[in-house]
């Protein structure tokens, strides 16, 4: 893949009173806060590829290669500087990637994150009747472990789950123990079958903030507990993954592994982590999990959220809660906590 001059990202936008605009429009996202709609770099005399030009991120992501190159041939063009923008900050952002088929999520990745759970919540079979300082070091051990010579623990979350970075999340009335988990999302440029590590970076096109939003009290089921994690009921609920705003091509991160990830609650900062925190890293979950899935153009993996969630504070979310959730160099989500209308 061929580096662009000019960084960009892209986004999904609406843009309230101007009609002439689709909705929503893929936009291009320059110097971090202005948006050119992807229709006026290709224009009738600048077709896009020898076809219709692409109305989703979805849809760039299923030739990624000849779409970041056709963008940022676009952006070198003599008149590409002249085009007019609108300020990113007059636009309402919708999640960029609704239209994804998979939705995979590492579990359990983050060293503090682990030891914090299983202090907090038992961490499952094998640890009752520990005390906390028992859970934490037993916790240690097993991480360390992984670490030096197991494997990640995936899982799909269905992406009914999926919404906006701005949208509001409903919480559901029967709710005890919601929780957030802010982690980097990899989005997947090619397809992958049993690609080794060495090169499964090259899979990569791109990076956006998601939130891995969790029902702590259903995790685990008191009839069933010897049968592990029950992340349907946990984790796939509407609304339970705001992503976005932006998808950030893998060519403008210089390190995914070197971002700082803060999530706020109510103003008070919870999770404050750099993904170097991971205990297996991107390129390994890449080879983990295309070793027993076909990965696909659009697919997300959600790579894993550090310490500072819900369990570890003792307190969760609640209608009237906002979130804000920022990764470096991936934008901002914004995110109200409602009430279920009964």
């Amino acid at each position: 893949m061929s580096r662009a001059s000019r960084p960009f990202a892209l986004g999904l936008f609406s843009a309230p009173g101007q009609p002439a605009l689709p909705t929503p429009f893929v936009g291009v996202v320059l110097d971090t806060c202005n948006v050119l709609p992807l229709a006026q770099l290709f224009p009738s005399h600048a077709p896009w590829l020898g076809a219709a030009l692409p109305d989703s991120i979805f849809a760039l992501l299923q030739d990624w290669d000849g779409a970041f190159a056709a963008i940022s041939g676009a952006l070198d063009r003599d008149d590409a500087g002249r085009l007019a923008t609108m300020p990113l900050d007059g636009l309402r952002a919708h999640a960029p990637l609704a239209q994804t088929r998979q939705l995979i999520c590492t579990g359990a990745n983050y060293r503090q994150h682990v030891i914090d759970l299983v202090v907090a919540q038992g961490g499952g079979a094998g640890t009752e009747g520990m005390t906390a300082e028992e859970r934490r070091a037993d916790a240690a051990a097993r991480v360390d472990s992984r670490a030096a010579g197991g494997i990640p623990y995936a899982f799909p979350k269905l992406v009914g789950a999926i919404t906006g970075p701005c949208d509001d999340i409903v919480v559901p009335r029967d709710a005890q123990q919601l929780d957030w988990e802010l982690e980097l999302g990899v989005v997947i440029g090619r397809a992958c079958w049993r690609v080794p590590r060495e090169s499964a970076m090259d899979a990569v096109a791109g990076y956006l903030i998601v939130n891995d939003i969790t029902r702590r009290e259903l995790v685990y089921r008191p009839d069933l507990r010897s049968l592990g994690s029950d992340w349907l009921r946990a984790k796939s609920g509407p609304g339970f993954m705001p992503i976005g705003p932006l998808f950030v091509p893998a060519a403008f991160v210089a390190d995914p592994h070197q971002l700082r990830l803060r999530l706020e609650l109510n103003g008070q900062v919870m999770q404050d982590e750099s993904t170097s925190d991971m205990i297996f890293r991107i390129e390994r979950q890449i080879e983990y999990v295309s070793s027993y899935a076909r990965l696909l153009p659009g697919d997300i993996l959600a790579t894993g959220s550090p310490a500072g969630n819900g369990m570890h504070h003792g307190r969760f979310l609640q209608p009237g809660d906002r979130m804000r959730a920022t990764i470096t160099g991936l934008g901002e989500q914004v995110n109200h906590l409602i009430a279920e209308e009964s």
